[in-house]
């Protein structure tokens, strides 16, 4: 294959120095609090020491960008991740709340050079949160640490 004789930059699971905020909502906290488990415990699986970790709690998804952007700014962080809930409800809220979050946390990470890792669950019904929480379908917030630790590394390669 052409693409194997390439080079090419890829992150890796090694950040374990990197210091790491976490970011999550108070709404749907039974749910969320599953969420913020699973990131600290891969992050620690990796390496992470809980003196490098913090979370920070934002009352819903729509002020979770604001939170972001201040820890983003603060410099005390290597990497963020985001973590909620939005379940669609019977009115148009879900799609102004969830919109609105992932646009801005996007935008965070551009502007302030800073990874934003998305573990914000936007699903239709209680169950499939449950299910993305780690009940069957993994655990989001593991993934959003295993791309925070990923990202922290390949930002590391390219800048040399």
């Amino acid at each position: 294959m052409i693409i194997n004789s390439v080079h090419t930059i890829e992150g890796d699971m090694s950040a374990s120095d990197a210091r790491f905020g976490i970011a999550v909502t108070r709404f749907n906290s039974y749910i969320v609090e599953h969420l913020a488990a699973g990131a600290v415990a891969t992050l620690k699986q990796h390496g992470v020491d809980e003196t490098r970790i913090e979370i920070v709690r934002a009352p819903g998804a729509f002020e979770l960008p604001l939170v972001v952007r201040r820890m983003a700014q603060s410099g005390n962080y290597d990497a963020l991740i985001a973590l909620g809930c939005v379940i669609r409800g019977a009115t148009a809220h879900f799609e102004y709340v969830a919109g609105e979050c992932a646009r801005g946390l996007s935008r965070i990470a551009l502007d302030a050079d800073v990874p934003v890792t998305f573990g914000v669950l936007t699903t239709e019904t209680v169950e499939q949160a449950i299910e993305r929480a780690g009940a069957k379908a993994g655990n989001k917030g593991a993934d959003a640490a295993v791309a925070a630790l990923e990202m922290v590394s390949l930002l590391r390669k390219l800048r040399g």
